[in-house]
């Protein structure tokens, strides 16, 4: 038996997967619930259709029933879900995600994010790639498939740790479904949030179906901001700047829109066309932060509360365009081709009144003031962009040779944009200074070119046994433009280069114990482009002015198994990694650099069962324990023996459902999950007395779920987080040398939900 989600399977997430993530009829219910516990899991995640258990790799799949039932709607949610998974963020679609540890806190990502067959952001790290992963919306979703372990044969660039992938529910000429749904939801110290989301798939023709999707969700937020703490002139004692900051209630609001449109054309068994057009905007009027100790990172108030002086907000959306096809021309192979573009936008405004680069120093906007002779307050404007063109093309063996092969062929194109703005404001306001310049403009304009080609096989030479192995050489080339002007800035123009060929491999044995248990071994090894670093012609030599790829080795065992009833599956996955060359973002000679230094190991397990004891009620438990640290001295003050920072030691969830009939048209279900993040370091910045680094308080998060299907109709109420515990996901010092404080970003406080819809 194959289970639909191997770490938080349940019977229940399988049957709403089959009817498009949103239930099946009541009256199929009973009848499909042992029917679906014996059924294979088909995934992509080799990039041709295989099943689960056969994969000779640590994969999680997650079942858009499962995360509907869940209300699993962003990374947040799915750190419990997922063994080995960690998060780093405080802005809702500003995020650093890691795999197995794999986290140095570097600009560009560890963990390849794709949206169906198409990758999502920038390759580089030039574009702020690590912490700004695509956050998409899980609605109408088929699956998440999660990929541990580094993936540069099949899917390239950085990704070192792994790769997620959201795969959306197809459009079907089967017949017309639709679904509408609404819920309410009330967060503690916020208000009320609610969302509405629906789906229609209409069956034009047998061969032309469309698929609609849309989703709108709003969060009233839950941090507050206090009108104290004044700034004193630096000139004129007694007299403020600014009398305090802000008050008002919720700072923190944010919404989520968007929606898809599909086509899919598919004139006979052996063709077919699948059109995408998706879009997302993330808005929010704030960070998910407060203030806290510096020393204990307790908060300081009895409330999450935010010191602000000036309006803060992030805005980012995502478009992506793509068609796939996919001709299988004869028996013995089949032509897969992906041309897709995308388009990545984050617009923020931050708060810089008091943020300061000199210890001790004074507060930005009494520096400001002093030099100008007004008073002035501050705020940083950013844009952040990648335009990405990308053609993937792949010959696929037919199914049930002894050698099963894919050859492929990739190109993308990218181009990127980081746009900074210091703009002066008339003190304790929101209006621009008069007759004052921008204080600084810069932009860094940066393209990445990459042609790589690769190949995966294959071998079963006995009959229990197999061989599969790949690699991929890839070639790059990148160019980056710097501008800078500004009294704060100075004017200047430069320009750099570079360009490599990077080259990745893996092999996995795979014995299969028996019809239900198999075990594997796999190595394999993935990358992140280096780059130029932008510099002035009269930098010191000692400055480097370019940095080469980090590479990772990856060292795997593991075991897939089920029970011959199909009640009872285990998956457990031993690794060792080897990272060498790490990418860092440090100051050499007063200039901000990305360099190579240093090497990291990480070592670790996961584990993830399911268990069905009686019709209707399954269990689940997923986990990992991962030791990551540096073996050698890192820029940026990493010393050999540092953990690797938020990368919890232990982290696990619990997972129980049971679901009964109440009659040939309805059902009622309950069930409840346990999550757990251990103890994680934060970082070198953050030291205790004896050198060691300082680490966060593990937490544990329960979620409650229940609710009601009769006939087309659903009910629902839900809490996540019942017991209001304080998750911290991130700790930023910007403004410490000015408070004495620090901000920690956090988990979302107790929600309450309920939830309604139809099917039609």
């Amino acid at each position: 038996m194959k289970a639909e989600n191997s770490n938080l399977a349940s019977i229940i997430g399988r049957v709403l997967l089959a009817a498009g993530g949103l239930g099946a009829s009541m009256a199929a219910v009973a009848q499909e619930a042992d029917k679906q516990a014996i059924e294979e899991v088909i995934v992509t995640a080799q990039k041709r259709e295989q099943s689960l258990a056969e994969i000779p790799m640590s994969v999680t799949v997650l079942g858009g029933g499962l995360l509907d039932r869940q209300q699993a709607l962003d990374f947040a949610d799915l750190a419990t879900l997922i063994p080995g998974f960690s998060i780093v963020g405080n802005t809702p679609g500003v995020t650093r995600i890691t795999l197995r540890g794999t986290n140095t806190g570097g600009v560009a990502s560890t963990v390849g994010v794709y949206f169906d067959e198409v990758p999502f952001g920038s390759s580089t790290a030039l574009a702020n790639g690590a912490v700004l992963s695509g956050d998409f919306d899980t609605f109408d979703l088929a699956r998440i498939e999660v990929l541990r372990g580094p993936q540069g044969t099949l899917y390239g660039a950085s990704s070192l740790g792994g790769v997620m992938k959201y795969v959306p529910n197809r459009p079907s000429t089967d017949g017309f479904q639709g679904s509408v749904r609404g819920n309410l939801e009330d967060v503690d110290e916020g208000g009320l949030g609610y969302a509405v989301t629906g789906f229609v798939n209409i069956p034009v023709t047998d061969a032309f179906a469309l698929r609609a999707t849309g989703f709108y969700r709003d969060d009233d937020g839950f941090v507050d901001s206090v009108g104290d703490r004044p700034i004193p002139s630096l000139t004129e004692p007694g007299v403020n700047l600014i009398d305090g900051t802000i008050v008002e209630d919720q700072i923190d609001s944010s919404s989520t829109s968007g929606g898809r449109l599909q086509a899919l054309f598919a004139p006979g068994e052996n063709f077919s066309i699948n059109l995408v057009a998706m879009f997302q905007d993330i808005d929010s009027d704030d960070t998910t932060q407060q203030e806290a100790d510096a020393d204990t990172f307790e908060p300081l108030y009895d409330r999450p509360t935010l010191a602000r002086y000036q309006d803060q907000f992030t805005d980012i959306s995502y478009d992506i365009y793509s068609a796939t096809i996919d001709w299988e021309f004869s028996d013995w192979a089949s032509l897969q081709s992906i041309t897709s573009y995308g388009e990545f936008e984050q617009d923020f405004r931050t708060d810089t009144a008091v943020q300061s680069n000199f210890t001790g120093g004074p507060a930005l906007s009494q520096l400001l003031s002093f030099l100008f002779g007004t008073p002035l307050s501050s705020v940083l404007n950013q844009v952040t962009s990648t335009d990405k063109f990308s053609q993937e093309l792949r010959l696929v063996s037919g199914e049930g040779s002894r050698v099963e092969w894919l050859a492929g062929l990739y190109y993308t194109d990218e181009e990127s944009l980081i746009a900074q703005q210091i703009v002066g404001l008339t003190a304790g306001t929101e209006t621009p200074a008069p007759g004052l310049p921008l204080l600084a403009d810069l932009s860094l304009d940066s393209t990445y070119e990459e042609l790589a080609v690769f190949a995966n096989a294959t071998w079963h030479f006995a009959d229990r046994w197999e061989l599969s192995f790949g690699a991929r050489q890839s070639d790059n080339d990148q160019k980056a433009t710097q501008f800078s002007t500004g009294p704060l800035a100075g004017d200047s123009m430069v320009v750099g280069s570079s360009s490599e060929s990077p080259f990745t491999w893996s092999i996995s044995p795979r014995f299969e114990l028996s019809d239900n248990a198999s075990i594997y071994a796999r190595v394999a090894t993935g990358f992140r482009p280096g780059g130029p670093n932008i510099l002035p012609p009269a930098a010191p030599d000692e400055v480097p002015r370019q940095y080469d790829s980090d590479s990772l080795t990856n060292y795997e065992i593991g075991y897939k198994g089920s029970a011959a009833s199909g009640r009872f599956e285990l998956e457990v996955a031993g690794f060792y990694i080897d990272w060498e060359d790490i990418q860092l973002f440090t100051v050499v000679e007063n200039f901000g650099v990305n360099v190579n230094g240093g090497s990291a190991e990480s070592r670790g397990v996961e584990f993830a069962a399911s268990y069905y004891p009686v019709e209707g009620l399954s269990l689940a438990v997923n986990g990992a324990y991962t030791d990551a640290e540096l073996t050698a001295d890192a820029g940026a003050g990493g010393l050999d023996g540092d953990a690797l920072p938020f990368v919890p030691d232990w982290s696990f969830g619990l997972s129980a459902d049971y679901e009964w009939a109440l009659g040939n048209q309805s059902m009622a279900y309950m069930g409840a999950t346990l999550g757990y993040i251990g103890s994680r370091p934060i970082g070198n910045a953050y030291r205790n007395a004896d050198g060691s680094l300082k680490e966060l308080d593990s937490y544990a998060t329960l979620s409650l779920r229940t609710g009601l299907e009769t006939g087309r109709w659903f009910f629902e109420a839900y809490a996540r987080n019942v017991t209001n515990e304080l998750g911290i996901t991130s700790v930023t010092n910007a403004n410490i040398d000015y408070t004495g404080n620090v901000t920690i970003g956090m988990i979302t406080p107790r929600t309450l939900g309920v939830a309604v819809g139809t099917r039609f």
